[in-house]
This record gives C-alpha cells, sequence and structure tokens, in this order.
C-alpha cells in the first residue's frame, strides 16, 4: 500500500538534499534559490553532515538541517522548520552565527573565513506584513546603501505565502511547489510541474518513504513527533498567553486599586483643604466684623465726646448770660 508524503518531514527533507548520491539536487536546489549570476552558478559542494538515519530513531526532535561547502568555500545551512518558535529569529542567527564561528580556531588568521548562507524553509510565518514568500537578509546600511560584508546571506521561505502559478515560472517555484504541495501529490501520477529530471529523482525518495515499511515507520515517527511538537508547542504558547493575561489583569487592578487610593487622598487633601479655607474664611469674616465694631465704638466714644462739649458750651454760655443779668449762682450750682 502506498502512502502520501510529506517532503518536508524532517527525515524526508534530508534524504532529497542531504545525502551523496542525491548530491545533484542539493546543487540544483541552492541554485534555484540564491539565483547566481552567470558563472557563478554553483558547481559541486561536499556534504559536512550527510543523511544518517539513526539521528532520527527516538522521541525527541533533533535539529536537523543539510550542512554543505561549495567548490569556493562557501558554507551552506538548508533546515525545514514545521514549528515556530517564539525565538526563531534568534535561533535563525544564532545556528548561522555558529557555523561561521566554526571555520576558524583561536589564533586563526580571519582572512579563512568565507561566506556563509543559511536557507531556512518555514511552514509558518514569521513576518505577516510581507507579501513575498522569498525573503533574504543581509548587513546593509539603508542610509548610505552599503553592503558590510557578503559573508551573510539568509533567505527565509515562508512557505504559506507562496502561491501557485500555472506554469511554474522558475525552477525556485518548482522547488516551493514541492515542499508546499508535495504532500498531497499522487506519487504514481504526479503533475507536470514535477515531471523533471530532477523532480523525478525526488519522486523515487518519497516512493521509497511511502513503499518500504522501515521507512514508512520512520517517516510516521518523526510526523508524530512534528504533532507532538506543535501540540506542546501550542498548549505553551496558550499556557504563556494566559500567564501574560493573568499578569495583565492583576497589573490592572493595582492600577486601579492605586488610583482609586490617589483620587480618594486627593479627595481627603481637597476636603482638607477646602475646611481650612472655610474656617480661615470665617477667622477673617470674624476679625473683619471685630474691627467694623471696634471701629463703631471709637467713632460712637467721639461722638459722645463732641455731645459732651456741646452741652458744656451751652452750659458756659448760659452762665455768662446770667452773670450778665446780674444774676449770681452759687458755686454748688456752678
Amino acid at each position: 500500500m502506498k502512502h502520501k508524503i510529506n517532503p518536508t518531514v524532517d527525515c524526508v527533507f534530508k534524504a532529497i538534499l542531504g545525502t551523496e548520491k542525491n548530491k545533484n539536487l542539493l546543487i540544483h536546489f541552492l541554485n534555484a534559490i540564491l539565483e547566481p549570476k552567470n558563472g557563478s552558478r554553483i558547481q559541486d559542494v561536499t556534504l559536512l553532515n550527510p543523511y544518517n538515519e539513526r539521528e532520527f530513531i527516538g522521541d525527541k526532535l533533533t535539529i536537523v538541517d543539510v550542512k554543505a561547502i561549495d567548490e569556493n568555500g562557501k558554507m551552506y545551512q538548508i533546515e525545514i522548520q514545521l514549528a515556530m518558535h517564539a525565538a526563531l529569529d534568534a535561533r535563525i542567527l544564532y545556528t548561522w552565527s555558529h557555523l561561521y564561528h566554526s571555520q576558524i580556531q583561536n589564533g586563526d588568521n580571519y582572512q579563512k573565513l568565507q561566506p556563509v548562507i543559511s536557507i531556512w524553509i518555514l511552514n509558518g510565518i514569521l513576518f505577516e506584513k510581507v507579501e513575498e514568500c522569498h525573503i533574504p537578509f543581509s548587513v546593509y546600511n539603508l542610509k548610505h546603501e552599503l553592503i558590510l560584508t557578503d559573508h551573510l546571506a539568509i533567505h527565509l521561505l515562508q512557505l504559506p505565502k507562496w502561491q501557485s502559478i500555472d506554469p511554474i515560472a522558475s525552477e525556485k517555484e518548482r522547488w516551493l511547489y514541492l515542499f508546499k504541495e508535495g504532500q498531497n501529490v499522487d506519487l504514481d501520477n504526479p503533475p507536470e510541474t514535477l515531471n523533471t529530471e530532477e523532480m523525478r529523482q525526488v519522486m523515487k525518495v518519497l516512493h521509497r518513504f511511502s513503499e518500504n515499511e522501515t521507512d514508512y515507520l520512520l517517516y510516521q515517527s518523526r510526523l508524530d513527533a512534528v504533532l507532538k511538537e506543535n501540540t506542546y508547542i501550542t498548549a505553551l504558547e496558550q499556557a504563556l498567553k494566559e500567564k501574560e493575561q493573568a499578569v495583565k489583569e492583576k497589573e490592572q487592578q493595582v492600577a486601579k486599586v492605586k488610583e482609586q487610593a490617589l483620587k480618594e487622598k486627593e479627595q481627603a487633601v481637597k476636603e482638607k483643604e477646602q475646611q481650612v479655607a472655610k474656617v480661615k474664611e470665617q477667622a477673617l469674616k470674624e476679625k473683619e466684623q471685630a474691627v467694623k465694631q471696634q471701629e463703631q465704638a471709637v467713632k460712637q466714644q467721639e461722638q459722645a465726646a463732641k455731645e459732651q462739649q456741646q452741652v458744656e458750651k451751652k452750659l458756659n454760655d448760659l452762665m455768662l448770660q446770667l452773670e450778665k443779668q446780674g444774676i449770681v449762682l452759687d458755686n454748688e450750682l456752678k
């Protein structure tokens, strides 16, 4: 019984591009993706970590990539990534730097370093806003349009972003078709798109995993491992989201309590200020009233003194008139 085989499952992927007998497929793939200028196409490569079936046996997922070096000393790393990790961008750069650093030992001349080109085939989307499937990266200064070095090149192939076109426009499109649609291909009657010398060679690899019981069991175990990893990652991401949500809600609650306490404090301060202002205003009114009463008392005192002076004057005038008339009053009356 024949089974459909997904070429992006790690053991199949490496059997296609990481074996000596399929080395021509690796060369074809690199030239198709990198599209080197005329005269600089890759002619030969040496595999640095050829396919080893035993590295796939076990429950844990291994970091499986294809490493090779071409006739000019350039190094290549091709990796398939089915599960999207939260720190995948950091891992991509880390694995590139590890390969670049491995070229020399302490005391070696930096001139021995050769370019390292990483190609990552992603079954998910790392950059949602980018519409293109193929995203190349380099060390480039935008302002001055300068390339620091050609030693760093990272190519991301976001398979979900690739849209099938008919007819296929290039060999790169053909490889993208294989990795995105290959799991649905009828191996006995593949589409015309896969009817090339290289793709027929790929079909042989898929046939072997489909028909050979040992290879199919290995394939199935790796597929199950991928599903388990995706399930674990999904559960972990969900747990992290729930934790972040709980932390967010707690922070909001604390902020709300602080805000309420601040409002109550501001209200208390405001009420105290109003009370103090009211007391001051009352005291000022009472002071003004006292001053007013004092002023009135002074006026009344002045008025009484004035009236007394007027009485005394009238009395004196009367005494003078009596004396003029010859009436003399006793001293006691005076």
